[in-house]
């Protein structure tokens, strides 16, 4: 069972959950009805209220644990950009595991997001919404039934997230996936998965947020998550960042728009293997002669190897990665806009220092002039409005690279004027042990 004051449990590898724009969000989605003007008597007094009342279509599915709920509030417009423009500073800070424990970062981080009108990208674990009494339910490949790597949950750890949950989706904010029992390495790890494993695994992890109500009898009279998960789940990132090129096999014939599984330089996004690669990015380590990736984890590792490092350290090293982060969106925001993507998780390792370097870079970045805070699906929206000729010549722009002739010369004549859509070679890094994140350990 999961601590009273951390819910949590991890293993000895997966140490810890892998794991608008400033104006970003905009205006709800969904219109005000107008006015009806004079009514006579009471027969046009009640028209007009009941015409005029919020029309909501709520439409409870499976069990009630989600449920439609209409179009999601907050979502920015998407326009193509017009020939010559100069495109927004995009930047995508987004959460593993995505679960509210008793340390409330998940609460604090969605308050920080609507101070600073960032929208942001939460991974949920699907294994957070299921009791530890039902862990059977879980069927993990290479894994016997029940086995998880960060544990199960409790009813209370459930309804926390639940809370949180709900709360970021009508704040504009994204649900993705971090999928379940956070297996790494060789040994029945994520990246010896076959599709079909992959496939079982998403499907899971997709009935866990979708069965909570069946699967915890306490939670029943709880408010339904207000989407259909089968349409908001668009994109994830795997733990340990392995297994992305069978997962994204099998993902992708599940309506799967963009993965956050790899390893970038700061460069344009491409689609790959048909969705768009919204991997992680190599950011620089400051009075360091090497890269590392855009992740809490990867500057703890490099910094001190352990969650619980030199206390002496903490204030520096936090102040490393705040610094190192706004060093990646200058040379993005001043060279070729590249967007930048930032991984993280809801960790005090080191006292917290992470945490406090993230909510200061939000703070530092998210309020500059076109820049625009959002989550991976609002990437993704902008991304496939875009004229494909207009995003080839921005994928020609190396890592802090302006267009030498400047923008409007670079995109001219390369986009349609206006048009609107509707929603719709690494330097050097650190070296980390094979089996965390990617080329160099996260989580």
């Amino acid at each position: 069972m999961m601590a009273a004051t951390k819910r949590f449990a991890w293993g000895v590898v997966a140490v810890a959950l892998a794991a608008g724009v400033a104006g970003c969000a905009g205006a709800d989605s969904d219109p005000g009805d107008p006015g009806l003007g004079a009514a006579n008597g009471a027969a046009g007094a009640k028209k007009k209220a009941a015409e005029a009342a919020p029309k909501s279509a709520v439409r409870l599915i499976g069990d009630g644990s989600t449920a439609f709920t209409g179009a999601q509030p907050k979502q920015p417009a998407v326009h193509r950009l017009a020939a010559g423009q100069k495109p927004p500073q995009f930047v995508v800070f987004s959460w593993d595991g995505a679960g509210e424990d008793s340390q409330r970062l998940f609460s604090h981080f969605r308050e920080v997001g609507k101070k600073y009108h960032a929208s942001m990208t939460y991974f949920l674990s699907g294994v957070y919404l299921l009791p530890e009494a039902k862990r059977k339910l879980y069927d993990p490949p290479k894994h016997n039934a029940g086995s998880s790597d960060i544990g199960f949950n409790d009813t209370e750890g459930i309804r926390d997230t639940l809370t949180q949950v709900r709360g970021a989706w009508l704040d504009g904010n994204e649900i993705g996936t971090h999928f379940n029992g956070h297996f790494c390495g060789q040994d029945g790890g994520v990246g010896t998965w076959s599709v079909d494993e992959w496939k079982s695994e998403i499907s899971q992890a997709k009935s866990f947020v979708k069965g909570w109500k069946s699967n915890d009898p306490d939670l029943k009279n709880e408010k339904s998550l207000p989407f259909d998960y089968d349409k908001e789940l668009i994109g994830g990132r795997t733990p340990c960042l392995e297994g992305q090129k069978n997962m994204v096999a099998a993902a992708r014939s599940l309506g799967f728009r963009y993965d956050s599984s790899g390893v970038n330089d700061q460069v344009w996004p491409k689609k790959k293997d048909g969705i768009w690669d919204l991997s992680m990015q190599l950011v620089p380590v400051p009075g360091r002669a090497f890269e590392t990736l855009s992740m809490d984890y990867n500057f703890m590792f490099n910094q001190s190897g352990t969650t619980q490092g030199d206390p002496d350290q903490h204030e520096y090293w936090g102040k490393q990665m705040r610094d190192g982060l706004i060093q990646a969106f200058d040379r993005a925001y001043d060279g070729n806009r590249a967007p930048l993507i930032i991984g993280n998780h809801f960790e005090s390792w080191n006292g917290g220092t992470y945490m406090r370097a993230i909510e200061e870079t939000i703070a530092r970045v998210c309020t500059k002039e076109d820049v625009r805070c959002v989550s991976f699906r609002q990437l993704a929206d902008w991304l496939d409005a875009q004229d494909p000729a207009t995003l080839a010549k921005l994928g020609t722009l190396k890592v802090g690279k302006a267009p030498k002739t400047g923008w409007a010369s670079f995109l001219g004549g390369a986009a349609s004027p206006g048009k609107s859509a509707g929603q719709g070679e690494g330097r050097a890094e650190a070296k980390a042990p094979a089996g965390p994140e990617g080329r160099q350990a996260g989580r």
